[in-house]
């Protein structure tokens, strides 16, 4: 096995969210589970868990308002102690009542003003807890014509951006997620990866884009638009899920593994998989009925494996292909990658490092499942809807 494939699979990180450990669901149900999380320390605690059994995943995303305490500095120290890190800060501007009609886009200066000193507060979070990303996503939009002016939006958006990039700090940097639809339905203020990287543009170099694989019209040729935003240095992190239908926020790689490969494809043959390269590759799932910390160890052994796949396509059999015009041999060589089984190699190199070759059975193993259910008694459970 070449030496420089196993050494980028030992180098791979992935960014675990701190809502994906706590109850979370869909805008009809949660169904609230045993044992998940009941402040943000607690999610730490678990992602830790995951990172010691995968050994890739060193960081965990928080999300504010769901992740607040009172001294974040404090909340750092702990990750450090548990062997992890803080990554993203996700802000959160659209809960509130008052965002009905939006938050940075909203019509009324009042709800803009609140709306910006939010995502200026998760800033002074980063600053306390080291993190270097903020990222954004806004549900901001319409669902009926000529209910408010498209062009007036967006040059509220821009305004808010601009006064928030303003505020980052030289290692800080901006992540500007986009979303097809929902929960507005007649028009989404950052709709698509074009809206978001003309705003990134105007910004400057700090403003990247966030890629919501679950975010996109069926049938969207997602790994274009990562070839394209790497090209253009604009490719800032991913959220990876799943979708069958739409935003379904399902463990990446359940509902089409050959598209995790595609995209990752993309990413090896640009150089972009190491950490220098700066791209955050995060998770950002939904875990409704199934239980959190298995689901999650799936969804980074699911990435690792396209992963291996990518880092396998024969590449000079490929280009000679591609040079030649021979279209199916071209096809072929990424066939034969992804058609690999390279559980056994991810087996080997975790028992390399120390690991357990099967890191859900070893979860399983371990007893932290019942310890927590049994620990985590009473209290509020930390999660969005319940």
């Amino acid at each position: 096995m070449n030496e420089a494939v196993r050494a980028a699979l030992r180098g791979q990180r992935i960014e675990t969210p701190s809502w994906a450990y706590a109850n979370s669901g869909t805008r009809f149900k949660v169904f609230a589970q045993a044992g998940v999380p009941r402040d943000p320390f607690e999610k730490i605690a678990d992602a830790a868990v995951v990172h010691r059994l995968t050994g890739v995943a060193p960081t965990v995303a928080l999300h504010i308002p769901w992740d607040r305490v009172d001294d974040y500095a404090k909340l750092a120290e702990h990750a450090r102690d548990e062997g992890v890190g803080i990554g993203a800060i996700n802000a959160n501007v659209f809960q509130d009542d008052d965002y009905k009609l939006g938050s940075v886009c909203h019509p009324d200066p009042r709800v803009r003003r609140k709306a910006t000193d939010h995502l200026l507060e998760c800033v002074d979070i980063m600053d306390a807890t080291g993190s270097r990303d903020l990222k954004l996503w806004f549900a901001d939009g319409t669902n009926y014509p000529g209910q408010d002016s498209i062009r007036a939006r967006q040059d509220r958006l821009a305004a808010a951006l601009a006064e928030v990039y303003a505020r980052l700090g030289d290692d800080q940097r901006m992540l500007l997620e986009y979303k097809l639809f929902e929960p507005a339905f007649y028009t989404t203020d950052v709709p698509d990866w074009g809206t978001s990287y003309a705003h990134c543009i105007e910004l400057g170099e700090k403003a990247t884009v966030c890629i919501d694989t679950g975010h996109h019209a069926p049938g969207t040729n997602i790994e274009f638009i990562v070839a394209f935003l790497l090209r253009a240095g604009k490719l800032g992190a991913f959220d990876f899920n799943s979708r069958f239908y739409a935003d379904d926020d399902l463990m990446v790689g359940a509902a089409d593994p050959f598209q995790l490969f595609r995209i990752m494809f993309e990413i090896v043959s640009a150089d972009a998989l190491k950490p220098e390269a700066g791209i955050a590759f995060m998770l950002d799932q939904c875990h409704n009925i199934e239980a959190k910390i298995p689901a999650i160890i799936r969804s980074v052994l699911n990435v690792q494996e396209a992963t291996a796949k990518a880092l396998l396509v024969d590449t000079e059999a490929l280009t000679a292909a591609q040079q030649a015009g021979d279209v199916l041999a071209a096809n072929a060589a990424l066939m034969d990658a992804f058609a690999t089984d390279v559980r056994p190699l991810l087996a080997e190199l975790r028992t390399e490092q120390g690991l357990d070759p099967d890191p859900v059975a070893a979860y399983q193993r371990s007893g932290y499942q019942e310890r927590i259910v049994a620990e985590r008694v009473g209290g509020t459970q930390a999660g969005w809807g319940a």
